[in-house]
C-alpha cells in the first residue's frame, strides 16, 4: 500500500524531503504547505526547481488536512506546537527533525491527547543529520561495556548553509558577541541538544544529575570575512561553539557539541577544525572504546553547499526513511527507543 505524504514547508530540508519522497518506492507526495503567499499556487516542482510534478503548494491548512494523508513531514524553520497538535488530531502522523525526539519529563499531554484523538504518531528524528547525536551513538555504544562517556560532535563551515535569514537573524552570525549571548539561539539549541544528551544518558542507564552543564563560546572576526550573509566585520561573531553535557555527580558522561565557523581564517580565538576538517564525530569511552568519524555530509565548496548541502539532504532523508515505521506505529510520541530500526531504500535502477 502506498503511503500518502504531505510536506510541510519548502526550505532546504523541505525541498530535499520532497525529492526523497519521490524517490521512495512506498511513498507518494499528495500535498505541500508553504509559508509565503508568493509560493502558494505554484507547482511544487517549480518551487524545487525540478519541473512540474502536479502538486500545487498552498498556505491553507484545512485544504491539506482534508487530503486524508497518512503522514506529514513537518520541517519549517521553527516548530509551531499548535499546528502539530492540529495535524495529529486530524489523524495524520507526523515526522519532524525539529523536536519531540526525547521529551523526557516535559509535559506533552496536549500532544499525547491529539495523538489519542487522531490515532496518530509523532516522531522526532533528531536535531542533527541522521540522528548523529542520538541514534548513531546508541548503535555504536552497543559494542562497548562499562561505558564512562559518550561524545557526539559536529565541525561545520556554516557558510555552506543556504538559509541567510537563519544564519544571520537566528544563529546570530555577524552580530556582536553580546547580541549572540542574549539571543534566543542558545535556548532554542539547548531545547533540542539537551534532549539528545538525556536520551543517551537514559538509555545507557546513567544516574544523571538534574541540571546539565551548558557552554557557549564565540570567536570574532579580526578582518572582514566574506560570507553568504555579507561581510562579517571585525569584532563581529564569526564562529560559535556550543557544548551540552549530562553529568553524574558533576562528572560529564554525555557530551553533545557543535563547532560552527565562518571558515578558519581571521578568527579570534584562532579556532580551526583540525587536520580532519569538517566532520561529525562519535566517541564511546568504554571497553572497548570506539571513535567514529563521518565524512560526506559536508559539501566540497561553499558554492556547492548553497546549491545542495549533503547535511541538509541527510536530515531530510532521515525523515523520509522514518515514515513507514511511524505510520505502522501505535498512537503517541514515539522515539528511537520505541520504533524498530529503519533504513533507506535502493535506487530505482537496482530495484
Amino acid at each position: 500500500m502506498t503511503i500518502r505524504v504531505i510536506q510541510w514547508a519548502t526550505g532546504g530540508v523541505g525541498r530535499a524531503a520532497i525529492a526523497g519522497v519521490q524517490a521512495h518506492p512506498e511513498l507518494e507526495l499528495v500535498g505541500c504547505w508553504v509559508h509565503s503567499d508568493a509560493k502558494a499556487g505554484l507547482d511544487v516542482g517549480e518551487i524545487c526547481g525540478t519541473g512540474p510534478i502536479g502538486i500545487t503548494a498552498t498556505t491553507d491548512t484545512d485544504e491539506l488536512l482534508a487530503l486524508d494523508a497518512d503522514c506529514v513531514i513537518y520541517s519549517p524553520v521553527m516548530a509551531d506546537p499548535e499546528v502539530v497538535v492540529r495535524i495529529l488530531a486530524s489523524g495524520a502522523n507526523v515526522v519532524t527533525p525539529l523536536n519531540w525526539f526525547f521529551p523526557g519529563d516535559r509535559d506533552e499531554s496536549r500532544v499525547e491527547a491529539a495523538c489519542a484523538e487522531g490515532g496518530s504518531t509523532l516522531h522526532g528524528t533528531g536535531i542533527h543529520p541522521g540522528g548523529v547525536t542520538e541514534r548513531i551513538p546508541l548503535v555504536v555504544s552497543a559494542l562497548s561495556q562499562s561505558i564512562t562517556h559518550v561524545r557526539a560532535e559536529e565541525f561545520s563551515d556554516i557558510r555552506t548553509y543556504g538559509a541567510p535569514a537563519v544564519v544571520g537573524d537566528i544563529m546570530m552570525f555577524g552580530k556582536t558577541p553580546e547580541e549572540a549571548a542574549a539571543s534566543m539561539m542558545p535556548a532554542i539549541l539547548g531545547d533540542g541538544f539537551l534532549q539528545s544528551a538525556a536520551m543517551i544518558g537514559h538509555e545507557l542507564g546513567f544516574a544523571l544529575d538534574p541540571e546539565p552543564l551548558v557552554r557557549h563560546e564565540v570567536a570574532v572576526a579580526t578582518a572582514p570575512i566574506d560570507s553568504p550573509i555579507g561581510p562579517i566585520e571585525p569584532g563581529r561573531v564569526a564562529a560559535q561553539k556550543f557544548r551540552w553535557q549530562a553529568t553524574v555527580r558533576g562528572e560529564p558522561v554525555v557530551t553533545v557539541a557543535t563547532n560552527w565557523f565562518m571558515g578558519e581564517e581571521h578568527l579570534e580565538p584562532a579556532w580551526s577544525f583540525g587536520p580532519e576538517g569538517e566532520r561529525f564525530e562519535i566517541e564511546i569511552t568504554g571497553d572497548p572504546s570506539s571513535h567514529v568519524v563521518i565524512h560526506g555530509w559536508h559539501p566540497e565548496s561553499i558554492a556547492a553547499g548553497l546549491e545542495r548541502n549533503p547535511g541538509i539532504v541527510a536530515t531530510a532523508t532521515h525523515c523520509v526513511s522514518a515514515v513507514p515505521s511511524v505510520v505502522a506505529a501505535g498512537p503517541g510520541i514515539r522515539t528511537y527507543l520505541d520504533l524498530p530500526s529503519y533504513a533507506g531504500r535502493a535506487a530505482a535502477e537496482f530495484r
